[in-house]
């Protein structure tokens, strides 16, 4: 299953961990789980406990069970959050293909002015085609909310290592190749 929610990436990969900490062992209901969250992390509202509560689930540190939710025993290292990301975040591997294209000259410089680099706009592009009907018909400025999420998903790309930013162009790492390269 992927999953769309995706937090602002933290400063740290080491963040990641410390949130996955303050999930419970032994499961705990939704509203626990993002109290727990906003006073162990500091979050500001239930709201955003909740994204990162779902973000976890996402990239596999931690689990929804018929009693809760409970932190999985995966340590929150760069190396699993980058192919967990790719495979549980909804436009993932699509935003990484984009930045691939760029990169093998097939795609170009994505309405940007440096070579192997992707805007944001030319990496929603590629996005764009597979958001989901209901996505679409759920809100009038679907596009909006989903240019973002793949800003988001390329803020993140960088934080994981996956991607390089300069300028408001994104460009493929030497990790996301190679971890493409292994298929995934």
């Amino acid at each position: 299953m992927r999953f769309k929610v995706v937090p602002d990436p933290p400063g740290t990969v080491s963040f990641v961990g410390e949130v996955q900490a303050a999930v419970p062992l032994v499961p705990e209901s939704e509203d626990d789980c993002c109290a727990r969250l906003m006073r162990r992390c500091g979050f500001d509202s239930r709201d955003v406990a909740r994204t990162w509560l779902t973000f976890l689930r996402a990239v596999g540190l931690a689990r929804e069970t018929d009693a809760g939710f409970e932190r999985t025993r995966v340590e929150a290292t760069a190396d699993h959050l980058r192919t967990a990301y790719l495979d549980g975040v909804y436009g993932a591997r699509e935003a990484a293909e984009a930045l691939l294209a760029a990169r093998d000259g097939d795609g170009g410089s994505g309405g940007g002015t440096a070579p192997g680099g992707v805007a944001v706009d030319a990496a929603f592009a590629r996005v764009r085609e597979r958001v989901p009907g209901w996505e679409r018909n759920r809100t009038t400025d679907w596009e909006d909310v989903w240019r973002e999420r793949v800003g988001l998903t390329l803020e993140w790309f960088v934080l994981l290592g996956l991607a390089t930013e300069a300028d408001g162009e994104y460009a493929a790492s030497d990790e996301l190749v190679a971890i493409e390269s292994r298929g995934g």
